[in-house]
């Protein structure tokens, strides 16, 4: 799979499982990583437990030009790849 995939759950859900190579980015902590992010390969997929929070990342990097989009439930992209 191209881009990269961003998990925005808290470091203790990410712990009991995570899609494999994604990175763990809290939505609470992702302003302070907004030019890293933007860095990242694209597109960007960014995925959560319900696709509630990841909908939120996806929605602010929309807004600022970035090639991304919200893959929903982490298990879900895991089934993806």
């Amino acid at each position: 799979m191209e881009g990269t995939v961003i998990d925005v759950r808290t470091p203790a859900e990410f712990m009991g499982g995570h899609v494999v190579g994604s990175k763990n980015i809290p939505l609470q902590e992702i302003l302070e990583h907004v030019e890293e992010i933007k860095k990242m390969e694209q597109p960007l997929v960014f995925c959560c437990a319900s696709g509630n929070r990841s909908g939120q990342a996806a929605a602010y990097f929309k807004s600022l030009g970035v090639s991304c989009e919200n893959g929903g439930s982490w298990m879900e992209v895991q089934g993806n790849l």
